[in-house]
């Protein structure tokens, strides 16, 4: 199957680790031009130290200023993206009843308004080129809920449908949008949690999915991409 040509430039938020890390050493290991952001400044320069080529940018995305400085950073001095990958999520277990106010606030900014910020002000000159791809990281908490789910779950109900709009709107203007629903995975979200982790995916597996669905043809979107651990869900 022949590849489109090599982006010059590939955006992952939220990647100093797990799933975002992951996407952003595939594409760094194939020679793409990669920037990532974190909201700490040590975690990015380790990884700058690790990776001399990767370009880092430090945001909280739960903060609309941050969101905002990104975006003109990537639109002035990375240039236009040929890959937005909207990674970034916070994760509380909580209740709707119980949870406070601030963690639904949080949660809502971070995993929600971040992305929808950010993917508004860099769509502009991927519009003009009608070419591109966004990928939302989306969860199975997109289209299953669960008792402890609380505001996650809430957040990652509206991120997918943030991207579904996102996929009709962008249609004439030739740019795809790819949602990615991963369960389990073995990320720092499960640090703590009494599961072994060969019943976790590994973040790998979510990152070759992204590549996978990236080298289609320009005539092909893959429009969700649905990960469980072989042994299913987990509580």
């Amino acid at each position: 199957m022949s590849h489109p040509p090599l982006p010059e430039n590939v955006f992952v938020s939220g990647a100093s680790k797990g799933i975002g890390l992951a996407i952003a050493r595939t594409f760094l290991n194939e020679g793409f031009n990669v920037a990532i952001s974190a909201r700490t400044e040590a975690d990015l320069q380790a990884l700058k130290a690790e990776h001399p080529g990767l370009q880092t940018f430090q945001a909280d995305m739960s903060r609309k200023e941050d969101v905002l400085r990104l975006a003109d950073w990537l639109n002035t001095e990375f240039g236009t993206l040929d890959l937005l990958v909207n990674n970034v999520g916070r994760f509380l277990p909580g209740q709707i009843h119980s949870e406070s106010d601030e963690t639904f606030e949080n949660t809502l900014h971070t995993n929600l308004f971040g992305p929808y910020y950010l993917t508004k002000r860099v769509l502009p000159p991927m519009m003009a080129r009608k070419q591109g791809t966004i990928v939302n990281i989306c969860s199975t908490a997109s289209i299953t809920a669960y008792p402890n789910g609380g505001s996650y779950c809430i957040s990652k109900f509206a991120l997918h449908g943030f991207s579904k709009e996102l996929r009709e709107e962008l249609k004439p203007h030739n740019i795809r949008v790819v949602s990615v629903l991963p369960g389990a995975t073995f990320t720092a979200s499960w640090e703590g949690a009494d599961v072994p982790e060969e019943r976790l995916m590994p973040a790998e597996d979510i990152a070759a999915a992204v590549w996978q669905a990236w080298a289609m043809s320009p005539r092909t979107v893959v429009e969700e991409i649905l990960l469980r651990p072989m042994l299913g869900d987990l509580g």
